[in-house]
């Protein structure tokens, strides 16, 4: 964690922050290595706020994207609430920053599976920045539509450090009832390819 994010953090939070387990496991966190889908990400002028950089908030918006992109195109859920037999309901979020981004850059954001539970999914999230050079990353359609796993050459083009850490919960709910329910099949095999990214 960034020593001028410390500074701000109470006493008794900052003490959490730094434990050298907790340094550790963030430490791990932030390489390409934790994880095994990305997916490009075009930042918009609406991103950055009064301080040039793209607004905390927004980077929610980004690790949403990836997790439903993921999903949609890889596990079989359907976004229709009416006709979907499962509803993935966000229980809970987390974001670290390290260092800033902003509009024009297109960073890469990165999705891995912790756990699979019955209805839940918990998932590592990160976001790395294109690398400082004059050339920008180039991300074409199929690279928006599919997105790339783990070893594509164009994680090359970005950096190996990510400026953004997180972590985020779903549990999938009946869209009837609203009560949690089983992970279908074809949506916890998709969930399970992530789940020891680096080894696959």
């Amino acid at each position: 964690m960034a020593s001028w994010v410390l500074r701000l953090l109470p006493r008794n939070v900052r003490s959490l922050a730094t434990s050298s387990e907790n340094q550790r496991m963030e430490g791990c966190h932030r390489h390409h290595e934790a994880y095994g889908y990305f997916l490009p990400i075009q930042t918009r002028w609406q991103d950055n706020d009064q301080y040039g950089h793209v607004n905390n908030a927004v980077y929610y918006s980004y690790f949403d994207t990836i997790i439903n992109h993921y999903l949609i195109r890889y596990c079989g859920l359907n976004p229709g609430v009416l006709t979907s037999p499962v509803v993935g309901f966000m229980v809970t979020n987390q974001c670290t920053f390290h260092t800033p981004v902003g509009f024009p850059q297109v960073p890469v954001a990165a999705l891995a599976v912790e756990k699979v539970g019955r209805s839940s999914v918990h998932y590592r999230l990160a976001l790395f920045p294109p690398k400082p050079t004059e050339e920008r990353p180039s991300a074409d359609h199929r690279d928006l539509s599919d997105g790339i796993f783990f070893g594509h050459p164009k994680l090359g083009q970005f950096d190996t450090l990510a400026c953004t850490t997180g972590s985020s919960v779903h549990v999938f709910v009946n869209p009837a009832t609203r009560k949690p329910t089983g992970l279908p099949d074809d949506l916890r095999s998709g969930l399970l390819r992530l789940m020891r990214p680096a080894a696959g």
